[in-house]
C-alpha cells in the first residue's frame, strides 16, 4: 500500500538527532530509551507523516557507502524547490553536490549525506 517508515542506525545518537531534527527539520513523534538494548529509538515525521526510526546501538559497524554496495543505496526526499533546499542546507553547514537533471524526468536533484555518510537525495516534486 505504501512504505511505512525507514529505520536508520546511527553511530552518534545526539549528532544524528540534531541533524535530522534541526538540519532537516523533521518532527519528533516520540523518543524512548530501551534499557535492555542500550538503545534510543526516535520516531520522526515530515509534517504528520511518520517516516524515519532513528536508532542508536552500542558499537554498530560502519555502513559501506563507497564503493557502493548491495542494500539501501540512498534515501530521497521530495522538495518543492531544489535550489532553495540546497542553499538552505549549505547555509546550515552541509556539503551538497551540484544540482543535476534527471535525464528521464527532466527534474532537478542533488545529494548530500547524513553524519554517518548515508547518501540523501533531494528531488524536485
Amino acid at each position: 500500500m505504501k512504505i511505512h517508515h525507514i529505520a536508520i542506525i546511527c553511530s552518534d545518537y545526539e549528532v544524528s538527532k540534531k541533524f535530522y531534527t534541526e538540519i532537516l527539520d523533521l518532527n519528533i513523534i516520540r523518543e524512548v530509551y530501551r534499557e535492555e538494548r542500550q538503545s534510543y529509538k526516535l520516531d520522526l515525521a515530515i509534517g504528520d507523516h511518520y517516516v524515519i526510526e532513528l536508532f542508536s546501538f552500542p558499537n554498530p559497524p560502519q555502513r559501506p557507502s563507497r564503493p557502493e554496495s548491495c542494500g539501501l543505496r540512498h534515501l530521497a526526499f521530495s522538495v518543492e524547490n531544489v535550489r532553495e533546499k540546497r542553499e538552505e542546507l549549505i547555509q546550515k553547514g552541509l556539503e551538497c553536490e551540484e544540482i543535476r537533471i534527471d535525464e528521464y524526468t527532466g527534474k532537478e536533484f542533488f545529494f548530500t549525506q547524513d553524519p554517518d555518510q548515508l547518501p540523501l537525495e533531494f528531488y524536485e516534486m
